[in-house]
């Protein structure tokens, strides 16, 4: 039976963005999950992920940010985003049964999670869905120093044709984080984690990157 999704408001201060929520009978984690830069919580590829999730018994949480919500194209600044992190973890523990929160999100969604959670934010880990670990050709500027204050588990999956993160550097950041960090390489995925010659939608796309990311959250439960 298809597990019903539900829609939900988060206040942000003065704002309020919403979410969608998915929860299977008995989660053994809740996953909060963040959009990237150019699209919201619908996208396929998130509902593909979270479906994925909710048939492995995890639950999700997606929301979008304020300017995603309010129509607009250019992301929140950081602390808008951080801030908007915070209220809907303190969200996801409200409509919880106790199980794990942890925080995941595309590119520019798991770097403001990465964020949050340096700053402060309880999780019990984070998963990063591509980390935009510097500009796509401008690898001298990378976008790193907070990870490594973050104590909580982190699991990076990454396409090895990621403009975002050259390997070489990527490998030596989660090297330099030390054991609490996981690099998962997804082979020939680019930053959407597409693969050339592979024809699949986005949702089959997003379903794919499930499997590890329910193995992690079972192997740190």
């Amino acid at each position: 039976m298809p597990i019903t999704e539900t829609a939900v408001t988060i206040a942000v201060g003065e704002l309020e963005v919403t979410g969608l929520s998915l929860r299977p009978d008995h989660p053994i984690a809740t996953l909060v999950v963040a959009h990237g830069a150019g699209a919201g919580m619908e996208h396929p590829f998130l509902q593909g992920f979270a479906e994925a999730l909710a048939a492995e018994d995890v639950a999700t949480l997606r929301f979008n940010f304020p300017y995603r919500e309010a129509g607009r194209r250019f992301p929140d600044r950081p602390p808008l985003a951080v801030a908007t992190w915070r209220a809907v973890m303190d969200r996801a523990a409200e409509i919880s049964d106790g199980e794990p929160l942890w925080a995941a999100g595309k590119s520019f969604g798991g770097r403001m999670a990465s964020m949050a959670v340096a700053e402060g934010m309880d999780a019990a880990g984070l998963i990063y869905l591509g980390y935009p670990l510097h500009a796509p050709g401008k690898p001298e500027k990378l976008r790193d120093e907070h990870l490594y204050g973050v104590t909580a588990p982190m699991l990076f999956l990454q396409g090895t044709r990621d403009t975002f993160a050259t390997p070489k550097l990527l490998e030596s950041v989660v090297s330099r984080i030390g054991p609490t960090a996981t690099l998962q390489w997804v082979e020939g995925g680019d930053h959407s984690f597409a693969v050339k010659g592979h024809k699949r939608s986005a949702s089959e796309v997003g379903a794919s990157l499930a499997p590890e990311v329910v193995r992690y959250l079972k192997v740190h439960a």
